[in-house]
């Protein structure tokens, strides 16, 4: 059996309830309708687009909420106890992908993983690299400084400005198939973020205290 007949093969499986075929991603049995479980699939093949950080987004809420709706449950009122849990995990399952691929630094971290490349997004520790500790101790004690809404703006501003751009990098750095650098760029994008949220929310209580 060659590779892509084995995974073609893999991706099928039996109804719980006829016993007829399914793909694994599919919702419901096309013989015989009933609602399936989710399966042991990734957060991209469940939302039916390619493993690629650069997804369109208005595709991936598309997909969700055109997926959700399907398993709204409204629509399992009369059935089963059996089909009422399938349906609420298949949903849960759904939520867990959206939230994932929505947010580029899951979406990242996610992607990395795929490739066998693990980060740790809940790591809190010590930075290890010093370029990127000096970094965010100079952003960190600019946006403290900060006693103006104009020069917090400004740094707000930049802070954004550098979000995007090291989510540009990283997806430079993985298509080109650079994934220890991908891996350095999705950790200096988790602190980017955070600086800029700080960075917005002293904006935010700076601009209300002058009404």
């Amino acid at each position: 059996m060659t590779a892509s007949i084995a995974t073609a093969a893999a991706s099928v499986v039996p109804c719980w309830s006829c016993k007829g075929p399914v793909a694994t991603r599919a919702l419901f049995c096309s013989v015989c309708g009933a609602v399936q479980g989710p399966g042991t699939i990734d957060h991209f093949s469940r939302l039916g687009l390619q493993p690629t950080f650069d997804i369109d987004l208005d595709l991936l809420e598309k997909q969700y909420f055109g997926f959700q709706r399907r398993l709204h449950p409204d629509r399992f009122a009369a059935k089963s106890a059996k089909e009422r849990a399938l349906s609420q995990s298949q949903a849960t399952a759904l939520n867990e992908a959206y939230e994932t691929l929505k947010d580029p630094l899951k979406r990242a971290a996610y992607v990395l993983d795929l490739k066998g490349h693990k980060v740790d997004l809940t790591a809190c520790g010590t930075i290890n690299d010093p370029v990127l500790l000096m970094e965010q101790m100079e952003k960190r004690e600019a946006i403290a400084e900060a006693d103006t809404v104009d020069t917090i703006t400004k740094l707000s501003a930049e802070a954004d400005t550098e979000v995007i751009a090291c989510q540009c990098h990283i997806s430079a750095a993985i298509n080109a198939g650079a994934f220890e650098e991908a891996v350095h760029l999705t950790i200096r994008l988790k602190y980017l973020a955070k600086l800029a949220e700080e960075a917005r929310t002293k904006k935010t209580r700076m601009t209300r205290a002058m009404r």
